[in-house]
């Protein structure tokens, strides 16, 4: 059996994984998440990549959750011939139906305006390349067949599966797969990303006892994060000041997890009236189709989460949330002077109505920038992390002059305690460790703790493309 990486290694997204091998003298091939590259110069080019053998032979797909960057190009490897089924939580089926959808429509409309500005000569370089299509995107629906946590499937003779809880967005799974390679079974798990500890929103990851593969990530492996009080201080603190200045907030928010997480906080907040009335406007479709869904998943949450929106149904009037619907409302929020909220997608402030509400917000030193994630090489969120005085945005160079905050707590992702705390439940060492989904200096940081802080040997970082025994 083998392990060959084609992407989130050494990197953080684009998560695929092909693990191959024979049983019983049939040989079989499948992949654990087929996701988007995201960020970067190169990430058209590595999305544009075929696979180096005919999508037809893959069995299956295990899909670990339904952020992009593990679930983007599902749609790409159906229009190319994957005939499979492709296997994830009930809630994840859920949100794909949201976020395939709404990234081919996006990659469709990108595509339409620039022809068309290409034909009045208002449009210069390349067309935006469409990936997929809508129609492919729903065809690729059709082939999903969705499980509990904890049920066990069978998606080919001598493969068995499970899903874990992994803590990170709603449906998110550590995936727990065991093959029958002639004599000996071989357990393969899957962190897919982890969630925090002790955090709101979803429940602490669950523990895995056993592995012989690990994949486990790391993008937070070289860091901590603040606690959960410091980061409500941090937030309280940038609300305040920004409020009493006359400033508006904005806040780019990855439209499934984060944004849900950062409502529940900020409505937390209130009820324990650290802040005061708020004027919340979440400005994005996706995160409204997705809150909505979540209020349908309520049991998946924790208890306090679970608190807080029964605290809200009952007093409404304790923060005024609006879900901004159609265009013009949107626009129409960047008009208001001061005293507003505005969350809106996409979270590394690379695509979607974010950018026009930086682009409005960002000149004026009253207003506050918000980061609540990771945020990418090669994005605007990124240069906004790194303190840039003037950024490029929808072309046109913006002058930075509101203040900008990376609030680190909020992330969905473990940090390298975290990450720690998770190994620690393996009641032996794996007998490989790969250390995957993380920025280079990440990964290699976090694998020296691993060695050092578990003893553990076989710890390896693989890279883009490389094959691995196992």
């Amino acid at each position: 059996m083998h392990i060959k990486f084609f992407g989130a290694a050494g990197e953080v997204t684009g998560s695929r994984h092909l693990i191959e091998g024979e049983i019983k003298g049939q040989s079989f091939k499948f992949m654990i998440d087929y996701g988007m590259f995201q960020g970067g110069r190169d990430a058209v080019e590595k999305n544009l990549e075929d696979l180096p053998f005919n999508p037809a032979e893959l069995d299956f797909v295990i899909l670990t959750h339904a952020h992009i960057d593990h679930s983007g190009l599902l749609p790409r490897l159906t229009g190319q011939g994957f005939k499979g089924t492709i296997y994830c939580t009930y809630a994840t089926e859920a949100l794909l139906k949201i976020l395939l959808l709404d990234s081919a429509h996006i990659q469709e409309n990108d595509f339409e305006r620039a022809s068309r500005k290409q034909k009045l000569g208002k449009w210069r370089g390349e067309l935006p390349t469409v990936l997929y299509s809508v129609k492919q995107a729903t065809e690729c629906l059709s082939q999903i067949k969705s499980y509990d946590y904890g049920q066990v499937f069978e998606p080919i003779d001598g493969v068995e599966a499970h899903f874990r809880n992994a803590g990170h967005i709603l449906g998110s799974a550590i995936a727990v797969i065991d093959v029958q390679e002639d004599a000996d079974k071989k357990r393969i798990v899957s962190s897919g990303d982890l969630g925090m500890y002790d955090r709101p929103l979803m429940p602490n990851p669950d523990l895995i006892e056993s592995a012989d593969i690990l994949l486990i990530e790391s993008t937070y492996g070289d860091r901590l994060h603040r606690g959960l009080k410091e980061t409500e201080e941090e937030l309280v603190t940038v609300i305040t000041e920004t409020m009493k200045h006359g400033g508006n907030i904005v806040m780019p928010a990855f439209a499934v997890g984060r944004t849900q997480e950062i409502l529940l906080i900020l409505i937390g907040l209130v009820k324990n009236g650290r802040l005061p009335h708020l004027n919340i406007w979440v400005d994005s479709p996706m995160a409204t189709a997705a809150t909505h869904l979540t209020e349908k998943f309520l049991e998946d949450l924790d208890d306090e989460s679970q608190g807080v929106y029964a605290w809200f149904k009952k007093n409404p009037h304790s923060v005024d949330l609006k879900f901004v619907a159609d265009v013009e409302e949107s626009k129409a929020l960047n008009r208001i002077k001061g005293g507003a909220i505005v969350i809106s997608a996409s979270g590394m402030c690379e695509a979607g109505r974010i950018v026009h509400h930086l682009t409005w917000n960002l000149p004026h030193s009253q207003n506050a920038i918000v980061i609540t994630g990771f945020q990418a090489m090669g994005t605007l969120g990124r240069r906004l992390v790194d303190k840039a005085t003037v950024v490029k945005v929808m072309g046109k160079e913006v002058s930075v002059k509101a203040s900008v905050h990376t609030i680190g707590g909020l992330s969905a992702h473990a940090d390298q305690a975290g990450l720690l705390r998770w190994l620690k439940g393996f009641k032996k060492a794996p007998s490989k460790v790969f250390v995957i989904h993380g920025e280079a200096k990440a990964t290699a940081n976090f694998a020296a703790v691993i060695k050092e802080e578990l003893q553990w040997d076989h710890v390896i970082t693989p890279e883009k493309g490389d094959l691995f025994p196992c």
